[in-house]
């Protein structure tokens, strides 16, 4: 698979998260009570923040504050150094 195309797909995979998450979250403001659905939001958030990184360590920033723990001690700025994510 061409690198393009490994970041196009792990891109993908977090905005389907990203999805998951949040319609979790919807479910979860009217049903705060369901223990399953609060354990698959409690996955998919942990899974999401791990794509992320990963994205971000091979990638570059998602945002212009970045996501992860080393986003706040970046020694330069890289956020316009490389394609942003919706320019692909």
């Amino acid at each position: 698979m061409a690198a393009i195309d490994q970041r196009m797909s792990l891109l993908r995979s977090i905005q389907e998260l990203e999805f998951t998450a949040l319609e979790l979250n919807l479910y979860l403001d009217t049903h705060p009570d369901d223990p399953q659905a609060l354990e698959y939001f409690n996955r998919t958030s942990e899974e999401l923040a791990n794509l992320k990184m990963q994205y971000e360590q091979q990638y570059g920033p998602l945002l212009s504050y970045g996501f992860g723990k080393n986003a706040a001690n970046a020694k330069a700025w890289s956020w316009a150094e490389s394609p942003w994510p919706w320019e692909m």
